[in-house]
């Protein structure tokens, strides 16, 4: 009856079933696919049923041996995520771990702040974004791990790697050294965070949730520069951390001589096949960050990791005796304020599985979550079984797990080669291995998954202009010059000890006589001023008027300014503003790091150069709008505003007003024609812009920022803008973002998904008796589907948002996927010949595609 029925018949067959089943999971409350790309499907780890336990271990919470972690007396595997709580308003933080459980994450991770809880020696600050015991309360509340990296020193591209700036200014500190200052505070910080969170029973030896927790970071990498003091340094850290007697286990990330008892562990990209493995056969292999992207600093263009690629190293590892996998990061958000290091954008991690805005970018966020389920489905042979590696021929390798006695077994197909496919033959089956992946077999004979064959939907995201914030009234203050300063020395004083990090900012001025004959004779000729700096960048102004501006780069923090300017026979002033773009944030000898002007000389004169570095150099820190807090309510009324003029000048504030864009979307400015500064809505920083320095693409590094929709009122939002270099905010947008628009890209060769597949006692099972390829589509929050923007069956190409036809297609294409989708919060639509059949298949030998790119709304 089946074959007999006609195209359009069956097509409404296949899409009655489909809803019956999305309906029916929406009756039972087991619909948790909010954000898409979850398929409908239940959001166990296909390995539900299964417990390894490990005897004699009952009583200790977290331990460990050679294979794995142990937790509550079981054998564990750790799907962890990065997300720092102070990269996000706390607002979203139950949002954000939610959707990472819906990821397929059963572990949170996160450093902790130093610079963010102590900022004055003394005075400690855990509320609003730094409320740590809230985020740890919140990851226990959702039943996940966490993980916490208490450094102090982190990285992070955080300023200063977290390392308060006071600690610079203890006299006889060496950072991260066999250093009795350093260590001192270092130890007192630590252990008032141990203690803070013991007091909340917050440790898995107290029934809480974190599991394993971290002592510095990444030591190896500046260890020889302290040589003996860096040995015994690290020695010293263990035994530290080790003496809290918090009954989990500790570990040292890229530590390759971590001491015993605590856990040396893996960052990069592959650990799969960098990593060395631990220092002792008694510890389990770690992985304490896959970077999921690269971080940005300005100047630098896009930066990507494909959902591919990320998805290879984590199957690889947990094929090579992985036992824990954190994704660093799982969700980057945003640097506000001040709190980025040295050059690196406002916006971190954008590509991470969660953009910017919290949003699933897909298909990494799902292919992943296919990944770690796919894991979980090999979890018996993995846990209980040893391992050999067959060679199927160059580059192909077959690593299989077999449970002695028993038929439980696993194998995991690698073609290493990044170029070509192969059809390789294992245990009496074919299996198809596009380049550079590996494939999951969990009974060592149904392939569930591929790396690089990706059955997760895709989205692309729009940014919209916001119909209700059109058009912005703007006002403006132009900083004056400075005539007092409160400082004077003879030669430029060094910047970080002039601000102690309080601002970016910092005024340096002098004046020198030239006489008649000391200028110029040759008419057009002027003489130049030369400035050399230790970084970040500077504004020069000579007699008032605005010379130029130079900067540098997060590689060469040294720059030198050099610019003609107008100078008179009698007396001259310059001024120079120094800027800085965040503090430098690792490295040995952090505590030496300087910045500001060095060097100032005139050229061009007929009298020969003139040094006027050490003729007297008046200093003012910070600027006036930023000391009268203008970019507030209260302090907008101690400065006049005037209606913009649009001429761009430089160092000028502008102050306007919004209400808050329609709907419910992530909100973010586009800061169209502006140069460089910072935001504040209503008060608060949303971080610092730069739309002039531009990539080798030549474009800015980042256009849009992010505005938390907690930061905003329903109307009157205070927008104020520091513009540095000189802009017209005419052109700033306010504009919301959504990833409504989702597609697929499916072929007749892809896997079946590892959802359709659970393991019963390590036997694998089909959920199903249909597993063939289908292109999955869900809206996000609950919105129905309502246009088909593009839909190709044959040899499509391109990527969510830009596809493309290719030689053929069927011309029925669009028609079917409306059938199967319009109206819909959900559909599958079968990768099935017999849908797609017309007349004229211009490629009948073709292993077909299908591309679909839908609209949700």
């Amino acid at each position: 009856m089946v074959k007999a029925m006609s195209i359009s018949n069956r097509i409404l067959y296949v899409t009655f079933l489909s809803t019956l089943l999305v309906t029916s999971s929406f009756a039972n409350g087991k619909n948790k696919t909010d954000d898409g790309g979850g398929g409908g499907e239940d959001d166990d780890d296909g390995s539900t049923t299964e417990e390894f336990k490990v005897p004699g271990t009952e009583k200790t919470r977290v331990t460990y041996d050679g294979r794995s972690l142990i937790i509550n007396g079981r054998r564990e595997f750790v799907f962890s995520g990065s997300i720092h709580y102070p990269r996000c308003p706390p607002e979203y933080w139950e949002d954000l771990i939610e959707r990472a459980k819906r990821g397929g994450l059963n572990s949170i991770e996160t450093y902790v702040f130093w610079n963010g809880h102590e900022p004055v020696q003394g005075m400690y600050y855990f509320e609003g974004d730094y409320d740590l015991v809230k985020f740890i309360k919140l990851i226990h509340k959702h039943k996940m791990y966490a993980i916490v990296r208490f450094g102090p020193f982190i990285q992070a591209e955080w300023n200063h790697g977290g390392l308060p700036f006071w600690l610079r200014e203890v006299p006889g500190i060496v950072f991260r050294s066999d250093n009795e200052p350093f260590k001192h505070h270092m130890k007192k910080f630590v252990t008032l965070i141990v203690e803070k969170l013991k007091a909340e029973n917050l440790f898995a030896s107290q029934g809480g949730p974190i599991i394993v927790s971290q002592i510095e970071n990444e030591y190896n990498t500046i260890q020889l520069a302290f040589r003996e003091k860096g040995e015994s340094y690290i020695q010293w850290a263990a035994k530290t951390a080790l003496n809290f007697n918090i009954g989990i286990p500790w570990v040292m990330c890229k530590q390759k001589d971590a001491p015993d008892a605590i856990i040396n562990a893996c960052n990069g990209r592959h650990c799969g096949d960098t990593f060395p493995g631990p220092n002792k056969p008694n510890k389990p292999y770690l992985w304490t960050e896959n970077w999921t992207a690269q971080y940005r600093v300005f100047g630098d263009p896009i930066s990507q990791r494909s959902a591919e690629d990320l998805a290879y190293s984590v199957v690889r590892w947990f094929s090579k005796n992985g036992t824990l996998v954190n994704y660093y990061m799982y969700y980057g958000g945003t640097n506000y304020n001040r709190t980025s290091a040295a050059f690196v954008s406002t916006r971190y991690y954008d590509e991470a599985p969660l953009d910017e805005y919290g949003l699933p970018r897909e298909p990494k966020y799902g292919h992943l979550k296919d990944a770690h389920r796919a894991i979980n489905l090999c979890k018996r042979a993995l846990l209980l079984g040893t391992p050999s590696v067959e060679k199927l021929g160059h580059g192909l390798e077959a690593r299989v797990w077999q449970q002695a006695g028993t038929s439980t077994c696993a194998a995991f197909l690698a073609n290493n080669d990044t170029t070509a496919p192969v059809t390789v033959h294992f245990k009496g089956g074919e299996y198809y291995l596009p380049p550079n992946s590996i494939s999951v077999l969990p009974d060592c004979k149904t392939m569930v998954y591929n790396s690089h064959m990706i059955t997760a939907q895709h989205n692309a995201r729009n940014v919209v202009r916001s119909k209700v914030t059109d058009k912005i009234e703007w006002k403006m203050y132009k900083e004056a010059l400075p005539s007092q300063f409160t400082n004077k020395a003879p030669e430029p004083q060094e910047f970080y000890h002039l601000t102690k990090d309080t601002t970016d900012y910092v005024w340096y001025s002098t004046s020198f006589v030239l006489g008649e004959r000391d200028l110029p004779f040759k008419k057009g000729a002027r003489p130049i001023v030369r400035m050399a700096s230790e970084g970040h960048g500077v504004y020069v102004f000579v007699n008032g008027e605005y010379a130029g501006s130079g900067h540098g780069s997060k590689i060469e923090k040294n720059f030198v300014f050099q610019k003609d300017a107008n100078f008179v026979a009698a007396k001259n002033t310059i001024h120079l503003l120094s800027y800085t773009v965040g503090l430098q944030d690792s490295g040995a000898y952090m505590e030496r790091r300087y910045a500001g002007p060095r060097s100032i000389t005139i050229l061009g004169l007929n009298t020969g150069t003139l040094d006027i570095s050490g003729i007297g150099w008046q200093t003012l820190v910070g600027i006036d709008g930023e000391m009268k807090e203008i970019y507030t309510e209260k302090g907008a009324k101690s400065v006049n505003w005037v209606a913009a003029t649009g001429d761009k000048t430089p160092i000028t504030w502008y102050q306007g007003y919004f209400d808050a864009p329609e709907g419910n979307y992530p909100v973010a400015i586009k800061m169209n024609g502006m140069g460089k500064g910072m935001v504040w809505i209503n008060g608060r920083s949303i971080g610092r812009y730069w739309m002039s320095y531009l990539s080798a693409l030549k474009q800015p590094t980042q256009s849009e920022y992010h505005i938390p929709r907690a930061y905003l009122k329903p109307t009157k939002n205070l927008i104020v803008v520091l513009e540095e270099e000189g802009g017209d905010p005419k052109g700033i947008e306010i504009v919301v973002v959504d990833r409504d628009t989702i597609c697929s890209i499916i072929s007749e060769n892809h896997t079946p998904s590892p959802r359709l597949y659970k393991s019963v006692n390590g036997q694998l099972q089909a959920k199903s008796n249909d597993v063939s390829p289908k292109a999955d589509l869900t809206c996000p929050n609950q919105k129905k589907i309502v246009e088909v923007e593009f839909a190709s069956y044959g040899d499509p190409y391109g990527s969510c948002g830009t596809y493309f036809f290719g030689n053929c297609t069927s011309p029925v294409s669009k028609q079917v996927v409306e059938q199967f989708c319009l109206g819909k919060p959900a559909c599958k639509v079968p990768v099935d010949r017999a849908h797609f059949s017309s007349q004229k298949d211009a490629c009948p030998n073709l292993k077909k595609k299908l591309a679909v790119q839908v609209k949700c709304g």
